[in-house]
């Protein structure tokens, strides 16, 4: 239980790879869907992002493989009067996990084929596949996400729960995706590696997309919480008054700020979403808001007396670097591959 903490930092690695994954396919999917015209600068490398699904399903399997080490409720499983719901069955949690990742992997791979094809041969067959694909990818988001959702955060405190928790995660982690993306591109921009530049406008219209996912973050944050409090349902608020005032204050009302006081009051003001330094001094507040925000919720779904302030060992502060350089190596080559960037 005292190096939950420690492993809590690596679930969190996890997570943001995973949603980076699923995020850039889930873009270029809705902008599909809405067609937005704009795409065609972008989906290309929001899918080159596609390329850390292999690295977030070896950290899915090391996850899985430590057992009560990532799943802190597995130590107690077993105890005498120690409830546990058929959700909570360890061999069908591993199987749902590794079978619902192939899936949405293999899913998103078959969407990122078609956007080729689509490219290349305007047929009514290609054209139509390739929208039934894009219609699907936000219904396996959301179901995937949910799932995820409960194993990785809210079902670690056993009997907790929240009928909103799968839509609060999810939109969470998309508004952190969103983020990174926008640092992403303003990174490619500067550096004047682009075989292919977008339009400078791209900013503004992520701006756009990262005001509304501040308003319906916090909205999700806020009604779920509104619904314990005001029901006065004790079990259900305790995890929030742990986590606020016994240890992790510090931590709650940062990725607050981060994620809904200095997104919203900073791009709310209109001058301020058509200037990139703004904008990328946002996203790195809401990115770096959503890393804090997944700690929280893990690391803290244990008793107050064993949280431990993230980055506080050796093995967290390694294991990020090292997690987070494979990915950088693993995206690098993706974008040349490809030729999105020049060699």
């Amino acid at each position: 239980m005292e190096n939950f903490g420690s492993w809590s930092v690596l679930t969190v690695d996890f997570l943001i790879i995973l949603y980076l994954a699923l995020g850039g396919v889930t873009f270029s999917a809705v902008l599909h869907l809405v067609n937005g015209k704009w795409r065609f600068q972008v989906r290309k490398l929001a899918c080159a992002l596609a390329v850390l699904f292999p690295i977030a399903f070896v950290l899915l399997l090391v996850l899985l493989a430590n057992g009560e080490a990532t799943f802190q409720w597995l130590a107690h499983a077993h105890d005498e009067g120690h409830h546990l719901p058929g959700w909570h069955d360890y061999t069908f949690l591993v199987t749902r996990q590794i079978i619902g990742f192939l899936i949405v992997a293999g899913l998103y791979g078959l969407f990122i084929k078609y956007q080729h094809l689509s490219e290349i041969d305007e047929s009514y067959a290609v054209q139509r596949r390739f929208r039934n694909i894009a219609l699907l990818i936000p219904v396996a988001y959301f179901l995937y996400a949910t799932m995820v959702a409960w194993d990785f955060e809210m079902t670690m405190l056993p009997g907790w729960h929240s009928a909103s928790y799968g839509a609060y995660h999810f939109v969470s982690n998309f508004h952190g995706f969103l983020a990174f993306f926008t640092i992403f591109l303003f990174f490619l921009y500067r550096s004047d590696k682009l075989t292919k530049p977008f339009e400078p406008h791209i900013f503004n219209y992520m701006a756009q997309f990262m005001l509304a996912f501040t308003i319906l973050f916090t909205y999700l944050y806020f009604t779920q919480y509104l619904i314990m409090w005001y029901g006065r349902l004790p079990d259900d608020v305790t995890r929030y008054r742990n986590m606020m005032y016994q240890g992790f204050g510090p931590l709650w009302w940062t990725f607050l700020t981060m994620k809904f006081i200095i997104p919203f009051t900073t791009l709310a003001i209109t001058p301020n979403r058509h200037n990139p330094y703004v904008i990328v001094m946002v996203a790195t507040s809401i990115w770096l808001g959503t890393w804090i925000e997944r700690y929280t919720w893990i690391a803290g779904s244990v008793d107050p007396q064993y949280y431990t302030m993230p980055m506080t060992s050796a093995f967290g502060i390694g294991v990020t670097i090292a997690i987070f350089g494979v990915a950088w190596f693993a995206v690098r080559w993706s974008l040349t591959r490809y030729g999105l960037i020049k060699a």
